[in-house]
């Protein structure tokens, strides 16, 4: 029963990102396994549900990665730095575009609102508690880490609309202000 129904997530996933949010139905999710729509219902009930947990199962698999990425052995600024690059948009737009579009319909749609703010709040606390214990180490200076953890968040989750979007910035740029924001935030000496 938990691999059908993570069978139909991954599938509502590939449809999702094929079709968008908004146009997605139960029937694709169905014949791209080649089931039946009264099994995808018996399963989530909605469409909304059905999106709301494939976007949540998306998000755990983000989540995660992030958690990988900040266990390492490694200093608090390198954990960050690697958390915050991959975070980062890279001009590769099919995962940030499945985001914002999931951002847009969570503004009518409660169940994907809920499953999108889980997302950013686990993603603001991990970015907190890294940085406290950078501060905490010595390896920066941080007076604020729950602000300067929604700062960063803010300006990548922009900057990747923009990329995404508008396709102005290139990826160097990118990384460059992303690399500049974080040495602000920090207190750090640029790198060369």
């Amino acid at each position: 029963m938990a691999e059908r129904r993570e069978e139909l997530l991954r599938a509502a996933m590939e449809q999702i990102e094929a079709r968008g949010v908004a146009a997605v139905r139960i029937a694709d999710v169905a014949a791209s396994l080649g089931v039946s729509n009264a099994l995808v219902l018996y399963h989530f009930c909605t469409k909304e549900k059905l999106v709301a947990e494939a976007f949540r199962y998306a998000a755990e698999d983000d989540l995660a990665h992030l958690r990988k990425l900040l266990s390492r052995r490694t200093t608090a600024l390198r954990r960050l730095r690697a958390a915050i690059r991959w975070y980062a948009p890279t001009g590769q737009a099919k995962g940030w575009r499945l985001w914002i579009e999931g951002w847009a319909v969570s503004l009518r749609d409660p169940a994907l609102r809920e499953v999108t703010r889980d997302l950013d709040t686990q993603w603001k606390a991990a970015l907190t508690e890294l940085i406290e214990a950078g501060t905490a180490a010595g390896e920066f200076h941080c007076p604020d880490p729950p602000a300067t953890a929604l700062r960063l968040t803010a300006f990548l989750d922009g900057l990747a609309v923009q990329m995404t979007t508008h396709d102005g910035i290139s990826r160097t740029r990118a990384q460059d202000w992303t690399d500049e924001a974080l040495s602000r935030e920090l207190n750090l000496d640029r790198e060369p």
